[in-house]
């Protein structure tokens, strides 16, 4: 008989206050007001691993929610991912107080070049010693594209082919640039670095030029973990060909499921294990000590839901702005430039149901576009692995609605739990991020399309095979 399948967890947050719960951060218990304390990352980061989590999921955008109203004012007023840091600086702080968290930070490639992102995973690679991934996102909000120099952002498939060419440069700068014992340390013969063994690798595509060598030593894990987002057809594509993990949000088991199957069938597509990839999927849970406790802090909570604020992600999420649909209006499926999946997972993605705005508004107020999963330890245990078993999940990436009490309360009560029914690891493995998720090493995988790119020869080497 075969062990149980096990779950696994991820923390999604965000360097801001009002991440996926919007006007939670009102309530008297909620600590993300403090988001700009070092020692309330620290915290959380102490927490996590506590409760083994495989990480902490850093999500980021580069521009506000001003598509509501057509102004940043809902954003702002009511803390809706405004203000905003970088994700990137708070991995130092919280690796250091950690051995085994992984951290996945979102950077959004559509504004940032890829010579010098490559340089700031490496540095944290090493910093971390090697439990650095990287949520691949295109972005999605037309404010980022103007404050970066563009009239709006790409169309949605010209992002993804964007991305392309930008994976193909950082996997040549990880993977190909620096040989494994490029780096000598050889204070007797006053070599520090063999220069035979890095190589430029003149990139030269219609989006990027890059000719020179990485600047950075290999990593522990040289490419980091990937996680990807994307549900649509062009970025179940991508994830197909480059995600090792890959983030779904969506209301119902139907679209999670769909989500689901989807990815996996397009990592086979692209030659890979339907295996080789981790399917996450959002959710906020929500317990206590009884049934009854959980449902009376999920009703307290709603008094604390902001739907101007949630209308005002909604509006940023999807590129539709909903100030000018009354609340009964049904949401049907448009298609936009900006998040297709978002407004997909609550119109064409389930026949069995269409949302009015003030549903969908009132759905994400809590925990975002995924579940909210209520009850006590054992119910809650009973849910999430029925989702699993329904959906075909790897685990499950965990917002919260009250900062940190609610990822507290999973770890006390629920993490335990599932411990207990073998459904949860009690140690972590040993080793990088990628080898605590594969067990395979700190290495891509060798048929993995980062490990396939090749850098092109020297031109009198070109000429001399003509």
């Amino acid at each position: 008989m075969s062990a149980p399948r096990q779950i696994r967890f991820n923390a999604f947050t965000m360097n801001t206050v009002g991440h996926q719960s919007p006007g939670l951060w009102t309530h008297p218990k909620d600590e993300s007001h403090r988001y700009t304390d070092a020692n309330y990352w620290q915290d959380l980061a102490r927490l996590l691993e506590r409760g083994r989590f495989d990480g902490v999921f850093l999500a980021d955008v580069l521009g506000v929610y001003d598509v509501y109203q057509g102004a940043a004012d809902a954003a702002l007023r009511h803390g809706a991912q405004a203000p905003l840091n970088d994700p990137l600086a708070l991995v130092p702080l919280m690796a250091g107080v950690t051995k085994h968290l992984g951290f996945g930070i979102t950077a959004a490639l559509s504004y940032e070049h890829p010579y010098t992102f490559a340089r700031r995973v490496s540095t944290l690679d090493h910093l971390t010693r090697g439990r650095i991934g990287w949520n691949i996102v295109t972005g999605y909000l037309d404010s980022a594209a103007r404050n970066l120099g563009l009239a709006q952002q790409l169309a949605h498939d010209e992002r993804y082919d964007l991305a392309d060419e930008y994976l193909e440069v950082v996997y040549k700068l990880w993977e190909n640039s620096w040989d494994e014992d490029a780096v000598r340390r050889d204070k007797s013969a006053r070599v520090f670095t063999d220069p035979a063994k890095v190589h430029p690798i003149r990139h030269s595509g219609p989006n990027f030029q890059v000719p020179g060598i990485h600047l950075s030593e290999p990593s522990p894990q040289r490419t980091p973990v990937l996680f990807q987002a994307g549900t649509s057809q062009r970025g179940r594509a991508f994830a197909g060909r480059h995600a090792e993990c890959v983030f779904v949000s969506g209301p119902s088991k139907t679209v999670v499921k769909g989500y689901v199957d989807g990815v996996r069938a397009s990592v086979v597509a692209a030659g890979r294990r339907a295996e080789d990839v981790l399917v996450y999927a959002q959710a906020l849970v929500i317990t206590g000590a009884t049934e009854a406790e959980a449902r009376d802090k999920l009703e307290e909570y709603r008094r604390h839901v902001d739907i101007e604020a949630a209308l005002a992600l909604l509006s940023g999420w999807t590129g539709v702005d909903f100030s000018r649909y009354p609340p009964d209006a049904t949401i049907e499926y448009l298609d936009t430039q900006a998040g297709r999946a978002a407004l997909a997972s609550f119109s064409s993605a389930d026949p069995d149901r269409r949302w009015t705005v003030r549903e969908a508004a009132e759905f994400i107020g809590l925990g975002g576009r995924g579940p909210v999963i209520v009850g006590s330890p054992a119910q809650v245990a009973d849910q999430l692995i029925d989702w699993q078993d329904a959906t075909g999940v790897d685990g499950f990436n965990l917002t919260y609605a009250v900062a940190h009490e609610d990822l507290r309360e999973v770890v006390d009560r629920v993490v335990p739990e599932l411990q207990s029914r073998g459904r949860y690891r009690s140690e972590y493995e040993p080793g990088s991020y990628r080898h605590k998720l594969f067990g395979r090493g700190p290495r891509l995988d060798a048929h993995h399309a980062g490990r396939q790119v090749r850098i092109d020869p020297p031109p009198s080497e070109l000429e001399q095979a003509a």
